[in-house]
């Protein structure tokens, strides 16, 4: 990663009888409610904007206010594109740029996420929407050098955000990337994480309450084919991360 610029549910009519109007959509919702928390949502992710969108569903509202087939409200999970909209990061002796490659795979990420009923935000490098972010998770994609450095210079690298209020699930975001991305792409880990990934200026930015990452998905020199030539494969192994974390699922050693 080249380190950017600074400068810039319908109920029986039996029910309908018992219940007034009001307490009906209000249990209506509740239902609904308990079962997207309960697909989406893992164990202790009910702090930030999930928790108030909680509160406001099953806040009792005038009659009429909350009219039947309303959709809920989406799990938002933000994307942001390296160096989009500030700087082109590390450029290739073809002309290929990082911020290109990364805006690619985000927008590939974006589009996988939507079709699953998410909430999916493309942020640029300093999106003035980053200041206070609140979503269920926010991964950053970047890329390292066009330059060969040497054989061991391949693979992808994955940090969790320090300054999340929740350092557990910050680590766990983490881990669901590095291990579905190796999985989806074959890539190797590379271990070389530094203070851009660490201590990454977005993670200051967004609300303490969203759980953050950034993903360095390869070396545009040794790795260059698979990210230029398989974008989907790339985006598809840091989906997997997103949904691994989301879902709560379990992560077993790759074995050698």
């Amino acid at each position: 990663m080249e380190t950017p610029s600074q400068s810039t549910p319908e109920r029986s009519p039996r029910r309908r009888k018992r219940f007034p109007p009001i307490l009906q959509t209000t249990l209506s919702v509740a239902v609904l409610v308990a079962t997207l928390f309960t697909t989406f949502t893992p164990k202790g992710l009910f702090s930030g904007n999930l928790s108030d969108e909680l509160v406001i569903l099953l806040t009792n509202e005038p009659e009429g206010a909350v009219l039947p087939g309303t959709p809920l409200p989406q799990v938002r999970v933000g994307i942001v594109s390296g160096h989009l909209g500030n700087d082109s990061g590390a450029v290739c002796e073809n002309g290929t740029t990082e911020a290109e490659v990364n805006f690619k795979i985000a927008t590939i990420v974006q589009q996988k996420l939507t079709a699953l009923g998410f909430q999916a935000d493309v942020l640029e490098e300093f999106d003035p929407r980053l200041q206070s972010y609140r979503a269920a998770a926010l991964v950053s994609i970047h890329n390292d050098s066009c330059d060969y450095v040497n054989d061991q210079a391949t693979g992808f690298k994955v940090a969790a955000a320090m300054s999340s209020r929740d350092l557990n699930l910050a680590n766990r975001l983490a881990a669901c990337l590095r291990d579905r991305y190796q999985r989806a792409t074959n890539l190797p880990l590379h271990d070389s994480v530094t203070n851009d990934m660490t201590l990454y200026h977005a993670f200051d930015e967004i609300s303490p309450n969203t759980t953050a990452a950034i993903i360095e998905t390869g070396f545009l020199n040794l790795d260059y084919k698979i990210l230029t030539e398989q974008p989907d494969l790339i985006a598809s192994g840091i989906l997997d991360g997103i949904l691994c974390y989301i879902n709560n699922e379990s992560i077993v050693p790759v074995v050698p």
